[in-house]
């Protein structure tokens, strides 16, 4: 991996927003960063999670205020809203039908295929302790569980960071 690291480059993504069109741009990044041979680290926190949590399971958390959190913060790839133009779930329904019709992938097939390519999912420590969330909690893509003393060797060995 270091070599892969010297040679082609290496890229770090952390995706703290929960928006489908963040998300996707940050998908966008990383399976063509990764195509082109280069290492791709996604670190997902706060409302970043929600792109890689599981669909199943509502109620999450040891607390009543962690489980009121995630009962309000309901969230997986299919529920993800917009960043702007949501219009009461319609704009990402609209989206997702333009990008089936330009044969753009859904969240879901990025995931798995960023997975196949290589991508490293890390779903953030401290923001799955303060959510309650687990690491069963989500996709079966997801690399190890990190905390930002693990993320800052890997971004700073990165030829490019982006926070999304």
């Amino acid at each position: 991996m270091v070599e892969q690291i010297k040679n082609k480059g290496s890229v770090t993504l952390v995706l703290f927003s929960g928006d489908l069109d963040k998300a996707i741009a940050t998908f966008v990044i990383a399976t063509a960063a990764a195509s082109m041979g280069m290492a791709v680290n996604i670190f997902f926190t706060f409302w970043g999670l929600n792109v890689i949590k599981k669909k199943d399971g509502l109620i999450k958390g040891q607390n009543w205020m962690q489980k009121m959190l995630n009962i309000m913060n309901y969230g997986h790839a299919k529920k993800l809203a917009l960043s702007k133009m949501n219009m009461f779930g319609m704009g990402p329904a609209m989206l997702k039908i333009m990008m089936s019709q330009k044969r753009v992938p859904s969240v879901q097939e990025f995931i798995q295929t960023a997975h196949a390519l290589g991508v490293k999912f890390s779903p953030c420590e401290m923001s799955m302790t303060v959510m309650g969330l687990k690491k069963e909690d989500f996709v079966d893509e997801c690399h190890d569980v990190i905390g930002a003393v693990s993320y800052l060797p890997i971004a700073k060995e990165s030829h490019i960071n982006l926070f999304i």
